[in-house]
């Protein structure tokens, strides 16, 4: 035998005799920690296993349309594209400078989300809300065309209009597009289908109780025009004035939110100097705007939109508005002048 073997014969009797002299306790932990790594694998194993399932009982953006024509995936990236969690939360992330918008379909629904997304500026009426119901994507996914049906069906729809219908917000027009607003109520409705586990948190106390809360705010009645109640007072009978009645019904629908009184462009052209001016259309046509113009404007928006603005924006008030309304707000329109 050559000395390396007669070497390498006498390392392995060491070791041999090493283990003979292992303490048996330390030889359990060492098994006990062999075993809890052979766990761990199998656990980690079994949960990437898992991870490549479509759900576990659990919506996904895919499943999620709203009207079976606008989808949720479509609905975050133009969540995520205007950068809105910028200052919401939803699902837990984002930032608090205004409210969470995880449950919001499920509070207030679509109506009342497609008559404040298209002119965020302001918070909408109960007639802007009104104007919403008989909208073909609203009524295919709801079925619901009253008021007082809708406001038990989403009650927080009712609590907005109360408390902060017509007033101003802190969150700007942000120009959405038609399919763009259609595509964020599918995402808001797939954010309130899902199971979060009870995040947020329902407050402990709450806030509308808050002394410093705000109350509901005062909604201009569009039958009663301005200095109506002063004529009364004094006995008067004279017509009413349908421009001060026009301002009115403007007020009420939240026009105002969408349409400037002067020249500014909000999500539609400011209305000061509209009356008598010359608007370029987006099928390459001029057109002057006279009372027939305003009057189709109002009852059919998109039967000509003016050039660098979307079609399908301003609802149809048709079948809202009476008449006599849709001759006062033109009336209205006309004493704003400046330009």
């Amino acid at each position: 035998m050559s000395r390396d073997d007669a070497d390498h014969n006498a390392h392995d009797s060491d070791d041999t005799n090493a283990d003979a002299f292992v303490n048996p306790a330390e030889r359990r932990r060492r098994q006990l920690a062999l075993g809890a790594l052979g766990l761990m694998i199998v656990v980690f194993i079994v949960l990437s296993a898992f991870s490549f399932l479509d759900s576990r009982d659990q919506v996904v953006p895919e499943s999620i349309t709203y009207a079976g024509a606008f989808g949720a995936v479509d609905g975050k990236r133009v969540f995520q594209s205007y950068n809105c969690m910028g200052c919401h939360t939803i699902v837990g992330n984002g930032a608090y400078f205004g409210p969470d918008l995880t449950d919001i379909y499920e509070n207030a629904g679509p109506a009342w989300l497609a008559a404040y997304l298209p002119s965020a500026g302001s918070w909408p009426t109960e007639a802007a809300l009104r104007t919403q119901l008989p909208n073909a994507n609203q009524l295919a996914e709801t079925g619901i065309d009253e008021l007082d049906v809708y406001y038990a069906a989403y009650p927080g729809a009712r609590e907005r209009v109360e408390r902060r219908g017509g007033g101003t917000t802190f969150m700007p027009n942000l120009g959405f597009r038609a399919n763009e607003v259609n595509d964020l109520i599918a995402f808001f409705k797939y954010t309130a289908a899902l199971d979060t586990e009870g995040w947020p948190p329902e407050p402990k106390v709450d806030g509308l109780l808050h002394p410093m809360a705000s109350g509901p705010i005062a909604i201009v009645d569009a039958s009663t025009p301005a200095g109506a109640a002063g004529a009364a007072s004094a006995g008067l009978s004279a017509a009413v004035d349908l421009a001060a009645q026009g301002a009115g019904v403007a007020q009420q629908y939240g026009c105002l939110a969408c349409h400037a009184v002067d020249a500014t462009a909000l999500v539609g052209p400011g209305w000061g100097g509209l009356f008598g001016a010359s608007e370029a259309l987006t099928d390459g046509s001029d057109a002057v705007v006279d009372e027939a113009y305003l009057a189709e404007s109002i009852r059919d928006p998109d039967a000509q939109v003016v050039a660098g603005y979307q079609a399908g924006v301003m609802p149809a008030y048709a079948n809202v508005l009476s008449d006599e309304e849709v001759d006062a707000i033109v009336a209205y329109i006309r004493t704003l002048e400046t330009r």
